[in-house]
């Protein structure tokens, strides 16, 4: 990727700033700061987003439309602080044949992209319990490969501490069949995120969850036989 697009240090410190100040009207006195680091990340996004498009096919239409807005939604939250203190977006699969999501996250100290399943649908969780259930190796095999271990580790998510109703606690598969979400997480130091390979590393790792997400959406847009349900 020739001349790379960059997260500059500002767009981190930024945050550290509003997490020390997240009050309206300090935000409103940094507008005008607040505006140029966003057209940084959205910038950074949409090239992402233009790599990304390469070898998957995404609904999102722009780097601008994937990032988040900054503004929380404190209406039922025990946290009345008007503004996020991170930097994140996502992009959208394209058709019901494409399953699974992108999401990015940029903070100093905590950066990390992700991708999966953060709230299946009890239809979805069902159907990905009884492939478990039926035939659990070709999962293991994706999270057993180098390319997820060296990338994303284990397989994140929330856990059942006992089985799924309707499932043997002794179930060979019963590990898997516990989780309730399906989600895979690359971490980066501010050191990465700041640098001119960055670009190359995020796309990287988007890309190496492809295994994970065209695993699931064969899963989710089959029955147990194998026959299309779209």
């Amino acid at each position: 990727m020739p001349n790379p697009i960059t997260i500059p240090k500002s767009s981190l410190d930024f945050l550290v700033q509003l997490k020390t100040n997240n009050n309206k009207p300090w935000f409103e006195a940094n507008k005008s700061q607040y505006l140029t680091e966003l057209n940084h990340i959205e910038t950074f996004a949409g090239a992402l987003l233009h790599e990304l498009s390469k070898t998957d096919v995404l609904e999102t239409a722009s780097g601008k439309k994937s990032v988040y807005r900054i503004y929380r939604d404190i209406r039922f939250a025990k946290d009345k602080t008007p503004f996020k203190t991170f930097w994140g977006g996502s992009y959208t699969r394209a058709t019901a044949a494409r399953r699974g999501g992108y999401y990015f996250h940029l903070e100093k100290g905590n950066s990390f992209f992700a991708g999966g399943f953060w709230g299946p649908n009890a239809a979805d969780l069902k159907r990905i319990r009884n492939e478990f259930a039926h035939d659990s190796e070709p999962f293991r095999k994706i999270l057993q490969s180098k390319s997820f271990i060296s990338n994303f580790g284990t397989l994140q998510g929330e856990q059942l501490k006992t089985a799924p109703k309707g499932f043997d606690t002794n179930h060979e598969a019963i590990d898997l069949l516990r989780y309730k979400q399906f989600l895979v997480i690359k971490r980066f130091t501010d050191e990465e995120v700041l640098s001119p390979l960055f670009l190359e590393k995020a796309l990287d790792a988007f890309q190496n969850m492809r295994p994970f997400f065209d695993y699931m959406s064969e899963v989710l847009t089959t029955d147990i036989n194998g026959a299309s349900i779209l």
